[in-house]
């Protein structure tokens, strides 16, 4: 069980990786903009705040792989970063998209369930 669970931390730090590519650097993009649903003008006008978004998702990126490459004493070091992961997920599909519970919280939730049956 704990593999799945590494796994699935691992795909988490991925998403959250991919995340802050999307943010960082193509916010303006259409690529960023189409995944935001945002338009040309808005992209342009909150591109340094959604910089700042993306580094945040990098730090929980960062964080998740260091807690895998401490192996099993890592445990709390994932559970602490899955935990931003969920709170940030549940906030963000409570005030911008019920998608991000989806994307986000969801599979920090799965990876904690695994997690704990280690």
């Amino acid at each position: 069980m704990t593999t799945i669970a590494n796994v699935l931390v691992g795909l988490v730090a991925l998403l959250h990786l991919y995340f802050l590519v999307l943010e960082m650097f193509l916010w303006t993009t259409p690529t960023g903009r189409r995944a935001f649903g945002t338009t040309p003008e808005f992209a342009q006008a909150s591109k340094t705040l959604a910089a700042n978004q993306g580094l945040y998702n990098g730090f929980l990126a960062a964080g998740l792989a260091w807690g895998l490459l401490e192996g099993a004493a890592g445990f709390h070091i994932k559970l602490f970063f899955l935990s931003c992961v969920v709170v940030a997920g549940l906030y963000g599909a409570w005030t911008v998209s019920r998608k991000i519970l989806y994307v986000q919280a969801l599979p920090a939730i799965a990876a904690l369930v695994l997690l704990h049956f280690h």
